[in-house]
């Protein structure tokens, strides 16, 4: 999906991650990340937020929860949206700021407790009974927690796993009874997805559920809540940003614009975010028919892979499709004109989710100035695998 733009645009991540799996420095299913070029990601983010007035709250999860890659981002884009509470912790720790917590699932009331002392700027709360744990939560710990009403997504726009808010039709109900809660203060609303990218020419576009968000604060702004806040979140991008502004957003959530991988960077390799990883795996062995099968256990099934580059030879094979259902042992590639040897590195470049993954993170710095050296080597939930050596 992103090979030709990671080829064109960071040819040196390529040869640097190609290098460092023949000397054997990291294994096969490795992401090899560029912390130059998520760092230069994030400060043209945080620049072009603040010059249309908008407020970013990043996400990690698609990059693998990495501690050397949220401080990168942190330094530009303070605080963070976390999924749910273990990539919460991750990010606490690593020094970035709570943004909005509960993002795509809710917090578990019991962990609420400890969560709410990060004073977090906002959490976000599906339905009533979520509102008021977090409302007894805090009281308990002697504040008011500003939260944002998640809306139910329109018919046909939210993805299977992720159901879940308050219908439109419902929320003035729902705001009279968190209006009696006084541990929380209604800040505002949120929904997702509320931006897609077009199928084919990658362009970003507001979804129904954006409309839905739009309302819903119309309608709680008509019950005299002042300042709220809307929350935009998927395919944030330098791209996108405008349409967030132009359409009365606060807040986005960028993800793969950290790493220049959302669809709009498949087709246009001159978007200004830079490609910052690269999936490293090996030749495993050779079916009787020529084709040859990699090593698995990093892709992900909507990855929209398309090819890999074989570097000893410079040959690029078509990679087969396989079954979402079944475990990515191995992936087959289209028999390639060279001669295939097991051990061979094979590169691919797809749209990823790490922390669904068994993967290695490799994290390189130095890239930008022509110094690349491995600073780390982490597994798919950010913790360290091994001490490195700076090479």
């Amino acid at each position: 999906m992103f090979l030709d733009t990671l080829l064109a645009r960071n040819p040196g991540l390529a040869d640097t991650a190609a290098g460092l799996h023949r000397s054997g420095a990291i294994p096969p299913d490795t992401y090899v990340m560029d912390l130059d070029a998520v760092e230069a990601n994030a400060r043209l983010l945080a620049a072009e937020a603040e010059r249309l007035g908008l407020t970013l709250w990043f996400v990690v999860k698609q990059f693998g929860r990495n501690p050397e890659l949220i401080k990168a981002v942190a330094r530009h884009i303070p605080r963070f949206a976390a999924i749910d509470p273990p990539e919460a912790r991750v990010l606490h720790a690593a020094g970035a700021e709570a943004g909005n917590l509960g993002h795509l699932v809710q917090i578990p009331h019991r962990q609420l407790p400890e969560l709410l002392t990060w004073r977090p700027e906002a959490v976000t709360v599906f339905d009533l009974a979520n509102a008021r744990a977090v409302s007894e939560a805090a009281r308990a710990l002697g504040f008011v927690q500003d939260v944002l009403i998640r809306l139910e997504g329109a018919p046909g726009a939210v993805y299977p796993g992720q159901e879940g808010g308050v219908p439109l039709d419902s929320l003035d109900a729902f705001a009279a009874d968190a209006e009696r809660l006084d541990g929380i203060r209604i800040a505002g609303v949120t929904a997702f997805p509320c931006v897609l990218c077009d199928p084919g020419t990658g362009a970003p576009q507001a979804t129904a559920n954006f409309e839905l968000a739009l309302k819903a604060r119309e309608l709680l702004a008509a019950r005299g809540h002042t300042g709220l806040k809307l929350s935009a979140p998927s395919a944030t991008s330098v791209a996108s940003l405008p349409l967030l502004a132009a359409m009365g957003a606060t807040h986005g959530e960028p993800g793969h614009a950290l790493t220049g991988t959302t669809p709009l960077h498949a087709v246009d390799p001159g978007q200004p975010e830079i490609p910052a990883y690269v999936y490293v795996t090996e030749v495993a062995h050779t079916l009787a028919d020529g084709r040859p099968a990699v090593y698995g256990g990093g892709f992900y099934p909507r990855a929209g892979i398309k090819e890999a580059l074989l570097p000893r030879t410079g040959t690029r094979a078509a990679v087969l499709d396989a079954p979402a259902e079944n475990i990515d042992y191995y992936r087959l590639l289209a028999a390639p004109g060279a001669a295939v040897r097991a051990g061979d590195t094979a590169l691919l470049a797809f749209r990823t989710q790490i922390f669904v993954t068994r993967s290695n993170v490799a994290v390189v710095a130095g890239l930008s100035t022509g110094s690349p050296r491995l600073i780390g080597l982490y597994d798919a939930l950010g913790r360290p695998q091994q001490e490195v050596t700076a090479r």
